[in-house]
């Protein structure tokens, strides 16, 4: 029998209508895609492992994702910053 995760999602209307837009638009970054597809599966009440499978994840990143919702929210799904030195030149002068 599969674990149950401890972090149950639950989605009010408008995140739910945010996610399935993420999955539906052509130009969301693919990682968007999927990381809305983990929740909106996780909220039909799936399992880790079976999400997992159905995104060709690991099951680390599912719960992983699954955590940042849950505590988060959809705030949770973006990216964090990265380390690493400043950019020399604001992004009108590269142009």
């Amino acid at each position: 029998m599969p674990r149950q995760s401890p972090f149950a999602i639950t989605l009010s209307r408008e995140e739910r209508a945010t996610l399935e837009e993420r999955t539906r638009k052509y130009t969301s970054p693919y990682r968007d895609v999927v990381r809305a597809k983990i929740i909106l599966l996780a909220a039909a009440g799936l399992g880790n492992d079976i999400i997992a499978s159905r995104v060709s994840l690991q099951r680390q990143i599912v719960s992983k994702w699954r955590k940042r919702f849950f505590y988060q929210r959809l705030a949770g799904l973006d990216e964090e910053p990265r380390g690493g030195r400043k950019a020399r030149f604001s992004s009108q002068r590269r142009r």
